[in-house]
């Protein structure tokens, strides 16, 4: 079958609800910041009542970011995930359009409401999320469409939807659909927090060859291995086809068949929101992948992509990433 997409990812289908608040509020609400905090749908409008007037409404989700960061670099994409029938579902649903990003997942008619994320941003840009998953957690084997799945070249699930039993089948479904086609498949473990949960199971999908590709930030594979960064490196490589790693200001490194290869990451003049970045890093990868570029210029287009979103509020693109991308030199 020929390649329809470079990259199909899945994942939540969420809206980001953003807004600038200072550290006192934090506390007030009892958040740990900078972590992922799962929130029931009472809490969900609790918080969304406490946030400022001026809070951004932007389509999210990793994968789904990870997707239209895909789709603005100039590649094929398409993203699986769920929402309810909805105004916020619709709307979601436009926003791919738009992007130029392929959907077909049908929607949920009973059921949940469409998710969304409180995202606080405090003046040191890192951000402390809330999310209400409500109907991306319906995601099902019903959902996964083989003929898809095969015209991809690379199918990209993310961490953070590894909690309901049905989206754990899906992604297995997707990742044995991928193979039948000989087509790669890869995960992201998403948040320190999503694998102390199922750090055995995370393991289990690498180390079975279920997933192809890993990508982690330096805290996530720490935690992975419940090792110091070193230590944790040395494992991943024995046990990962490819491990990519994001460093922060440190840039990114790739671990292939025993060699690692790293780049530095890109000059940012001011960072804005970190939301993204590790999103954008692997729209960049996992493109340059699908294309067949090495690994030195799949890590320098991913750290371009995420120092794009950096420097601006919002986890989706707003420069012209392939014009950005030509001005360093970089393929795409």
């Amino acid at each position: 079958m020929t390649t329809r997409f470079d990259v199909l990812t899945i994942g939540n289908a969420i809206v980001d609800v953003i807004a600038q608040i200072d550290d006192d509020f934090l506390v007030r609400e009892g958040m740990t910041k900078s972590i992922m905090h799962l929130v029931d749908a009472e809490r969900s409008a609790e918080l969304y009542e406490k946030m400022p007037s001026s809070k951004a409404m932007i389509s999210g989700g990793s994968a789904a970011n990870t997707a239209a960061g895909v789709a603005a670099l100039g590649g094929r994409t398409a993203f699986v995930g769920k929402v309810a029938n909805d105004h916020l579902g619709v709307t979601f649903a436009r926003d791919l359009e738009k992007a130029g990003i392929f959907y077909e997942t049908g929607y949920l008619e009973d059921g949940p409401a469409t998710a969304r994320s409180m995202i606080f941003l405090t003046d040191d840009s890192e951000r402390t999320m809330n999310t209400y998953l409500g109907a991306c957690q319906e995601l099902s084997e019903d959902d996964i469409v083989e003929e898809t799945i095969a015209a991809a070249a690379i199918t990209y699930m993310e961490g953070y939807l590894w909690d309901p039993t049905e989206a754990k089948k899906a992604f297995v479904k997707a990742a044995h659909y991928a193979h039948k086609a000989e087509r790669a498949a890869a995960i992201t473990l998403s948040d320190p927090f999503c694998v102390n949960r199922y750090r055995t199971e995370f393991l289990d999908l690498i180390r079975s060859q279920t997933m192809d590709y890993v990508f982690a930030n330096i805290e996530e594979v720490k935690a992975l291995y419940q090792a110091d960064f070193d230590s944790a490196v040395r494992q991943i490589a024995q046990d990962a086809e490819v491990a990519a790693i994001t460093m922060g200001a440190r840039g990114a490194m790739a671990i292939a068949n025993g060699e690692i290869v790293s780049v530095p990451a890109f000059k940012v003049d001011t960072v804005a929101d970190v939301t993204g970045a590790g999103d954008l890093f692997a729209s960049g990868f996992l493109l340059a992948n699908a294309r067949g570029q090495s690994m030195t210029e799949a890590l320098k287009l991913g750290c371009l992509a995420a120092s794009e979103v950096i420097s601006h509020v919002g986890a989706r693109p707003v420069a012209d990433l392939q014009e950005l991308a030509r001005g360093e030199g970089i393929a795409v």
